[in-house]
């Protein structure tokens, strides 16, 4: 098992085996939570603001029911939008 020594000022650098298995790389926020006298790091991602709305639990659903849509075929394709507005209109 891979081991750490803290510096000075509390630091502490994760041997590459660790970053590469996590995926952590430099810069990359990391969470601690003490869970029975353990340090428990959860990597993070930054998501720019103007992005925020795709990771939003309303969203993701949404993302998951189109991709069971589309992996059952349950979905149309038009030759043009004039069609499409056609089948919009059907209802």
């Amino acid at each position: 098992m891979p081991m750490s020594k803290v510096t000075r000022h509390g630091q502490v650098t994760l041997p590459a085996s660790v970053r590469k298995q996590l995926g952590i790389e430099e810069g990359d926020l990391v969470e601690i939570e003490v869970q029975d006298e353990k340090a428990v790091l959860m990597p993070k991602k930054l998501v720019d603001k103007s992005q925020a709305y795709f990771w939003t639990k309303r969203w993701q659903d949404a993302e998951r029911e189109a991709g069971e849509d589309i992996k059952a075929e349950r979905v149309k394709t038009f030759d043009s939008v004039d069609e499409l507005i056609k089948d919009l209109d059907k209802d």
